[in-house]
């Protein structure tokens, strides 16, 4: 069974207040001091952000379990420095965030500007592969699907203070680095690493890491990373992208072995198809990953469900996801649950506030 690990941006606010903390350094510098906590989290790009990553797991009760540890742990290192962590991939209040210390993030703020000081907060996923050329030819075959974990995990409407009309706001504001976004189908891993190391040579990025693509080889890991997610309010939404996504990895590599050719859908496409996941979520139209139309979200949801439906059945997951795909329809992502908050309070500070209830939940 192919073993699944998440990675997850938190972001630190004031408890009472709501506003973001620039307190990473002093989170981090707490959990040093436990041995345990140290490989667990780490820095980020901006000092308001921390983040943690599982370790590999086969169960996704397992994999949920660590989940939910890391955000108490989280939690519990920032209590008594002023601040407190909230799963949400953009701050519904305004925010001028701080850069990092170091040359890599110095770097990075002088080489992009403005589009450095963009505070948003994602969850990778890894699934593991057995070799880079499974691992490129499972990212070819999953381009159109990742645009419906965009939509399943959608928790970012609110920006600067007000509401974008959009429901995952973050991966909008993503695409504006350069190496962002999805990718056409490579056919091979030699082809994969060649174009990685003529980005690279461009010398518009720092080095390899800085190839953002939807999905990648992981440089650390022998695992595809698929970064297209909103970090998740919930917990559960967290486990279901993931549980999904390696879904995803066992059917596409399938498909490989079968000879089956990926779909040719063009990058323009994805894009399109990206940018409707990102102003909808759950609550209109996506377009469907084979014909690339509009159908309700509901059906695309199944669509995804149907499509990995033998792999989840093989590793336990698939009465798990259905029910977890009905709930979230039925209840709403993250951005569905901060609009709802915001119409009942009229306070974005008590959006901020009852979702940090809910992150540690």
């Amino acid at each position: 069974m192919r073993t699944v690990g998440v990675e997850e941006e938190l972001l630190l606010v004031d408890p009472e207040t709501g506003e973001p903390r620039a307190l990473s350094a002093a989170v981090l510098a707490r959990a040093a001091l436990d041995e345990a906590d140290g490989e667990v989290f780490e820095k980020e790009l901006h000092t308001e952000m921390l983040e943690f990553a599982t370790h590999p797991q086969s169960g996704m009760a397992d994999l949920g379990a660590e989940i939910v540890r890391c955000r108490k742990e989280a939690a519990r290192l920032a209590e008594g420095l002023g601040c407190t962590v909230a799963a949400l991939a953009t701050s519904p209040l305004p925010v001028q965030p701080s850069i990092g210390v170091g040359r890599r993030y110095q770097w990075m703020a002088e080489q992009y500007g403005i589009t450095s000081r963009d505070l948003v907060l994602g969850c990778h996923v890894h699934v593991s592969v057995e070799s880079d050329a499974e691992g490129v030819a499972v990212i070819d075959r999953i381009r159109p699907w990742l645009s419906v974990l965009s939509a399943i995990s959608a928790n970012s409407p609110f920006w600067q203070g007000g509401d974008t009309t959009y429901s995952s706001y973050r991966s909008r504001v993503w695409q504006r680095w350069p190496s962002a976004g999805p990718t056409e189908v490579f056919g091979s891993a030699e082809c994969y690493h060649r174009r990685v190391a003529d980005m690279v040579a461009t010398g518009v990025l720092l080095d390899e890491a800085m190839v953002y693509f939807d999905a990648r080889l992981s440089r650390r890991y022998p695992t595809v990373e698929i970064r297209v997610a909103d970090v998740c309010l919930h917990a559960s939404t967290a486990v279901l992208v993931a549980t999904l996504a390696r879904g995803l990895v066992e059917t596409a590599t399938r498909e490989w072995r079968a000879g089956q050719e990926p779909l040719p859908h063009s990058v323009s496409l994805l894009r399109l198809a990206a940018w409707r996941a990102a102003r909808s979520g759950l609550t209109e139209e996506l377009l469907h990953p084979a014909t690339m139309r509009r159908m309700p979200a509901e059906a695309v949801v199944r669509a995804l469900l149907d499509h990995v439906g033998e792999a989840l059945a093989e590793t336990g997951d698939l009465d798990c996801a259905r029910e977890a795909c009905a709930e979230l329809l039925r209840s709403g992502n993250g951005a569905r649950v901060q609009r709802e908050l915001m119409e009942r309070t009229g306070s974005l500070r008590e959006v901020v506030r009852e979702c940090v209830r809910r992150t540690q939940a």
